[in-house]
């Protein structure tokens, strides 16, 4: 306490001189109607200025949980198209489009490893077997196509991408759904694969839509793959080939949906009676 007293006795002078600074611009203010319109004006601009910076840095903070929330969002209107419906004509007719029968549905994940520069490339991400995600299941983003499920652990699981040498996805081409399969090809550009063995009777354009076919198993029909870039006629002329640009920035993922199909278990069963009697 006593240093105190020292320390205002010895600076008394510059106390005084705020305090008198303060009680002048006090009556300035309050007696004087210009300076108080200017004085007002002027904190409402600074204060505006302070909220819509904080309320600048909250909503940067705030960027995570808002993605999560629409990208679970979007996975719920995937799961609404038509498209991850299927027609069930032999169901009773007696409510309004009861044939229409869920077949897909989607979870949402965040990427948390991926690579594009490799001759395989993987993705991980952040959900895993008791998520619902199990091996062989398809993947796909906002964009299009993104790969399968190769492996799980309880939390985590890995994806094939279509950036991969053994990655073959059913396509067709959007206008005249005419069948071929798509593949990432062996130039490695990550913007660039190869729509193959396409009917020879079919006349294709440059920018014509490529996108997964009805005979997939993994992705709903319709999923973007890319569009054709370039026509190459395959050597012996029974087949076409199409050079496809990706729809697909594989280097910018950051939330895919794990496409769960609840036929697929069926329908590998009945193939593979097939396959055995073959």
């Amino acid at each position: 306490m006593r240093n105190l007293w020292i320390f205002i006795s010895k600076y008394n002078a510059f106390f005084l001189f705020v305090i008198f600074e303060v009680s002048a611009l006090f009556i300035l203010i309050n007696y004087n109607s210009f300076q108080k319109a200017t004085y007002i004006s002027s904190s409402n601009q600074i204060t505006g200025l302070a909220y819509q910076k904080v309320g600048q840095v909250t909503e940067y903070l705030s960027l995570a949980t808002v993605n999560d929330s629409l990208a679970r969002e979007n996975a719920r209107l995937r799961s609404e198209l038509r498209s991850s419906f299927y027609i069930d004509t032999l169901t009773k007719k007696s409510i309004a489009d009861s044939v229409y029968k869920q077949q897909y549905t989607f979870i949402v994940a965040k990427v948390i490893n991926n690579s594009v520069n490799h001759r395989n490339n993987y993705i991980t991400i952040n959900r895993g077997s008791k998520d619902g995600v199990q091996k062989d299941m398809g993947v796909i983003c906002g964009s299009g196509v993104v790969g399968f499920v190769v492996n799980t652990t309880d939390h985590l699981a890995n994806i094939q991408s279509v950036l991969h040498k053994k990655t073959k996805v059913s396509a067709m081409l959007a206008d005249t759904r005419d069948l071929g399969s798509f593949l990432w090809g062996d130039n490695l550009d990550p913007h660039q694969g190869l729509l193959i063995d396409v009917s020879n009777n079919v006349k294709p354009r440059i920018g014509e839509a490529v996108v997964t076919s009805t005979l997939s198993s993994l992705y709903p029909a319709g999923i973007p793959i890319g569009k054709i870039s370039n026509l190459h006629a395959k050597e012996g002329g029974m087949f076409l080939n199409m050079e496809v640009s990706l729809a697909v920035d594989y280097s910018k993922l950051e939330y895919v949906y794990v496409v769960v199909n609840r036929l697929a278990m069926e329908q590998k069963q009945v193939e593979a009676t097939r396959v055995k009697d073959e």
